[in-house]
């Protein structure tokens, strides 16, 4: 357990999965959450659970392509909680899954619209608070598709690598501000998305099994401890959950 009694934390994707697995380790270890989404039934739910156990948590619809409702996201957690101190990028998604030539050129935009955008705008908005505040951490959910080409997957690849310069910049720009950006890169996770990619039949992931998934409370758990002194090794860069010293590290092995 690590003390994060002091910081706001902004989860978005918060409705399930790594999100909503997140939201509730960050609070068990202390910390005020904020679970955004598009639709809020799912992380009013989550919300209502991590208060009925104690914790302080709030939901807040927001589409994370729209800038204006990211700010207003980040103004809600604001008044709420004060200064967000803790920034989970989560929201992505993976279709279109497709070879370029089949893929739909709208699809595609609004996924890098979700996926790179939505990163950006969630940096962007928390940013003038964390400075303000002398720092805070932001983490960007990464993938090994930043560094390695799928087939079929041209624009979550494409997203991911752009989530990766991302990361470096936010460390280069701001890094001696004390405000802290890594990337979880997580492998592979039993959430919705494996579901798609099982679906599709294209590339080698969508042929793994589903037991070699690692559960959401795994990347959930690591997050946790990227928000401490101890991921400090790591700023500016991705971490991967693959690399069995950073499962000793978080206490998973």
């Amino acid at each position: 357990m690590t003390d994060l009694s002091n910081h706001v934390a902004l989860i978005t994707g918060a409705s399930r999965g790594i999100g909503a697995a997140t939201a509730h380790e960050l609070a068990r270890q202390g910390a005020k959450v904020v679970l955004a989404a598009r639709s809020t039934g799912d992380i009013e739910q989550h919300a209502d659970a991590i208060t009925s156990d104690g914790g302080q948590a709030l939901a807040v619809a927001c589409d994370v392509s729209d800038y204006a409702q990211v700010e207003a996201a980040v103004q809600e957690a604001e008044n709420a909680f004060g200064t967000v101190t803790i920034l989970v990028n989560n929201a992505g998604i993976i279709d279109p899954i497709a070879r370029l030539d089949e893929t739909e050129p709208g699809a595609w935009g609004k996924l890098i619209d979700i996926n790179v955008k939505g990163v950006y705008h969630g940096a962007r908005a928390v940013l003038p608070g964390m400075q303000k505040a002398g720092g805070g951490t932001i983490i960007n959910i990464s993938s090994g598709a930043a560094t390695n080409t799928l087939e079929g997957w041209s624009a979550y690849c494409t997203s991911k690598a752009a989530v990766l310069m991302l990361t470096r910049m936010l460390h280069k720009e701001y890094g001696d501000q004390s405000i802290r950006a890594l990337g979880l890169s997580p492998g592979t996770v039993a959430t919705e998305m494996q579901v798609q990619i099982k679906t599709s039949g294209i590339n080698p992931v969508s042929q793994l099994d589903p037991s070699v998934h690692i559960p959401a409370d795994w990347p959930a758990r690591t997050l946790a401890w990227m928000c401490t002194p101890a991921a400090d090794d790591y700023l500016g860069g991705d971490i991967s959950l693959r690399d069995e010293m950073i499962r000793k590290s978080v206490g998973l092995i």
